[in-house]
């Protein structure tokens, strides 16, 4: 027991169980992917929740129409700012406890969280439920994309992470759906049985625990001795920073459109003079239909070019041109409006590669810090970029403002991407000096 804890141990039980029983294994694997991808779907349930009840919900607990964006827009700050907090914590923990640890107790923290915003009654304890769910659904993703790819021999761990991530984003597609249909069921008293159901839908994958096994990587790494989950050295050396910045700002551009346009698009459509507006639940519907088939397309795109960095590079350069299209014609139908937020969402399809692309560029000893909390600071990043745009909407115009905000985040995205390195062909057993 000297050389490593109950993780190592698993580890160990993973490597046996490749070498002796291949069949058993695969099934262990399968599960693996099946975990990560249920959790995944219940992490996007409850991520995009908040962007479809923001009105309704705020409304039903008594905030005035006046004060609506600007307080949907502090509650989905301390989400971000919990998703920021628990994606470093979380990632931590994922690197010093093992990746299995980290994949259960997040929903363990975000299911609780939702089960109570179920029965919030104001805003201040509506904020504080919000950090808390933030902070647990900051560690599913990165801990289960970790543990896919370190199991998935290399020529099929970009299958593996395309299939978590497609699962998982229609979880947001159910959360269009079920929350349209509560709120017309219920009123706007509805959002509370939406995030009920969030909940009830965690806690129930709790009994999937059994049988999963810890990355065999993970236990060599813990057998080491060598530091694991230390923040300190994402901050040197320099290399090592650059190439953690480069990760989070490819990244950001996605949430450039999930922190601005999928959550403002009534506003957008006001704006844009549509004379029925977008509902949230429709447009999160049809803007991550498009997601969903994006991630698909380019998961297996990159496994045909062998390839991250190209694919997501053809992909931003259809996010830029498929904003202007909304920006330009979404004002002409109510119609036009949900298919180009579909195109769009399409274009934010990389999603699945950002992740991937974050897991392959650090060892092992920090593969779990950078996972988990590369994904939850480019959430984070909605912070700035919808200040930003809230600063900008009056002076310039929503339109105007909209597209400067997008058109500087996708040029970032795309200058970070031409710093950043391939790693299709990364071999993740290594570790971080």
């Amino acid at each position: 027991m000297a050389a490593g804890g109950p993780a190592a141990i698993r580890g160990a039980r993973t490597r046996d169980l490749l070498d002796r029983e291949p069949m058993l294994a695969s099934r262990r694997v399968l599960l693996a992917v099946v975990v990560a991808a249920l959790g995944y779907f219940v992490d996007l349930y409850d991520v995009v929740l908040f962007s479809i009840l923001r009105v309704p919900s705020l409304k039903s607990i008594g905030v005035p129409d006046a004060q609506l964006v600007h307080t949907g827009a502090l509650l989905l700050d301390l989400q971000l700012a919990g998703m920021i907090v628990g994606g470093v914590v979380l990632g931590v923990l994922g690197d010093r406890r093992g990746r299995v640890s980290v994949v259960f107790g997040s929903i363990v923290v975000y299911s609780l969280a939702n089960l109570a915003n179920a029965f919030v009654t104001s805003v201040a304890g509506y904020a504080a439920l919000r950090f808390v769910a933030g902070f647990g659904l900051a560690g599913e993703l990165g801990a289960g994309i970790t543990l896919v790819a370190e199991l998935l021999p290399r020529e099929r761990r970009g299958l593996g992470t395309t299939v978590v991530a497609s699962v998982g984003l229609t979880g947001a597609l159910a959360a269009g759906l079920i929350a349209e249909f509560l709120l017309r069921k219920f009123g706007v008293g509805g959002f509370r049985y939406a995030y009920a159901l969030g909940g009830i839908m965690g806690l129930l994958l709790l009994g999937l625990r059994v049988g999963l096994l810890e990355s065999g990587l993970y236990a060599r790494a813990e057998q080491s001795g060598a530091a694991r989950g230390d923040v300190r050295m994402l901050l040197a050396p320099a290399e090592r920073l650059q190439r953690f910045v480069r990760v989070v700002l490819v990244g950001m551009p996605i949430w450039y459109v999930g922190g601005v346009l999928f959550i403002f698009a009534p506003e957008l459509g006001g704006a844009m003079g549509l004379a029925q507006r977008p509902t949230g639940g429709n447009t999160i519907f049809y803007a991550y239909l498009g997601v969903v088939i994006g991630d698909i397309t380019s998961g297996l795109l990159s496994q045909r070019l062998r390839s991250r960095k190209r694919v997501i590079g053809g992909f931003l350069t259809l996010l830029l041109a498929s904003v202007l299209a909304l920006l330009t014609f979404g004002g002409r139908s109510l119609g036009t409006f949900y298919g180009l937020m579909c195109l769009v969402g399409f274009a934010t399809g990389y999603w699945v590669l950002f992740v991937t692309t974050a897991s392959e560029q650090f060892g092992t000893n920090l593969r779990a810090t950078v996972t988990t909390s590369a994904p939850n600071f480019v959430r984070g990043t909605a912070i700035p970029i919808s200040a930003v745009w809230l600063a900008l909407k009056s002076p310039m115009g929503v339109i105007a403002a909209t597209a400067a905000v997008g058109v500087v985040c996708i040029a970032v995205g795309l200058i970070a991407l031409m710093g950043m390195r391939e790693s299709f062909d990364a071999d993740l057993d290594r570790m971080e000096e």
